[in-house]
């Protein structure tokens, strides 16, 4: 298991850091691999890729229930995984923190576990014009069982939250908050500390959708004052199928469990269940052992580079990019926030963003192209999709100008 090594100023630069990944050795088309999708899933570092095999190769058993070595061996590393978690934000105790199989379920979870008891017809749940699907969906879902309505704060033609706006909208019928840390379809870093202030001071509880804020800055849940956070650890170069949700104590001990079945009991009989304090509650059934794991190595391996010059690194790869891409004849930036995390989305006069992520692929640059999972957003700026370029800490100035070259082939290729 790696240790977090303190930070100095000596240190190799955070691009560096690529040689860690053995997929961006392989060329792609013959050319290097400039893969500029990470907002969608972050590559793996090879610590993370061997922290699973090797649970696989030496120890692994299912946890929490055997006497035998592997058993609790395999025990000790998941829970060692749930403290690094805590430790990455800063949660007061790690039993706060549920493993789940990624920021949607865990949306659904507080959805279904916390919000949906408490609605009424008529009661309101509030997001943001910017949210993922996973943050609109779950919502609309337990409102069209409940009589709820679902509260949308629009987005400014810059691609940001309105604060005034959105504290307008929290009405003494507004039951939750559920907001988006940073967009993935804009990459506009929403002001969340003052929107959950603006909640506590209306008596609401919030939940933030930390899928792209974790992987870009250093997330401090008790500085944020926000009641629950989760974020996806195929985004922060840990594995698919496995995420976290942080939730207060006195909160998750007062929800029923989101599932039924194994470890998350304390006694059953055929007239009554007992339930599993918290975080057990909410891991019914064998649980992703190897990719809880290999999270905590992923928490470990950023920590170890620092996120504050992660996030650093990357921003001053999306002022390169930003400033390389407006340059281009015909291209449009859709999000000007004035803060962004290192995700730029846009579009090309006269050519579909499937056709560009196409050409750009022949040429060994990877980048998303659609709507991103983000339709709403895509409706308020009138486009059917963008193509994305988003970075991690292992992009250089090299990967954008792959991507600002292989545009002016797109455009060639076009006329």
């Amino acid at each position: 298991m790696s240790t977090v090594e303190p930070v100095t100023e000596h240190q190799a630069p955070v691009s560096a850091h690529r040689e860690d990944f053995p997929i961006l050795a392989r060329p792609m088309n013959g050319r290097p691999l400039a893969f500029l999708d990470s907002a969608a899933s972050a590559q793996k570092p090879a610590c993370v890729i061997d922290a699973e095999a090797r649970c696989y190769r030496e120890y692994y058993a299912n946890i929490h229930r055997g006497v035998y070595q592997l058993s609790q061996r395999s025990t000790d590393a998941y829970e060692g995984a749930r403290k690094r978690v805590a430790e990455l934000l800063n949660a007061p105790d790690h039993r706060e923190v549920a493993f789940v199989r990624g920021t949607t379920e865990a949306i659904n979870l507080v959805a279904h576990s916390f919000v949906r008891p408490q609605l009424q017809p008529g009661d309101e749940i509030l997001i943001t014009g910017m949210e993922h699907h996973s943050n609109i969906v779950p919502w609309q879902l337990i409102c069209e069982e409940t009589g709820a309505k679902l509260v949308v704060s629009p987005v400014t033609d810059t691609g940001e939250v309105d604060l005034e706006d959105f504290r307008g909208r929290l009405g003494p019928r507004t039951r939750f908050a559920s907001i988006a840390h940073v967009s993935n379809a804009l990459g506009t870093i929403n002001p969340v500390a003052e929107m959950i202030a603006a909640a506590r001071e209306a008596d609401v509880p919030t939940l933030v959708d930390g899928a792209q804020g974790v992987p870009h800055m250093a997330v401090d849940v008790q500085a944020l004052g926000c009641d629950f956070y989760c974020f996806s650890g195929h985004k922060l170069y840990g594995p698919s199928g496995v995420g976290a949700l942080w939730g207060r104590f006195e909160l998750l001990r007062g929800m029923r469990p989101y599932q039924g079945g194994g470890e998350m009991i304390r006694y059953v009989t055929f007239e009554k269940s007992d339930f599993a304090p918290p975080p057990q509650r909410f891991e019914a059934g064998t649980p992703n052992i190897a990719g809880a794991i290999a999270l905590g190595e992923a928490v470990d391996y950023v920590r170890g580079i620092g996120l504050e010059r992660i996030g650093a690194h990357e921003q001053a790869l999306l002022a390169y990019a930003t400033e390389r891409l407006e340059a281009i004849e015909g291209l449009r930036i859709i999000g000007n926030a004035t803060h962004k995390a290192g995700v730029i989305s846009f579009v090309l006069d006269g050519v579909h963003p499937h056709d560009i992520g196409t050409i750009l692929d022949q040429e060994g640059v990877a980048v998303r192209a659609g709507h991103h999972c983000a339709q709403p957003v895509m409706d308020r700026f009138g486009v059917p999709a963008t193509v994305r370029a988003s970075f991690g800490l292992y992009n250089s100035r090299e990967d954008v100008d792959a991507l600002v070259n292989a545009l002016h082939r797109v455009k060639e290729f076009f006329g």
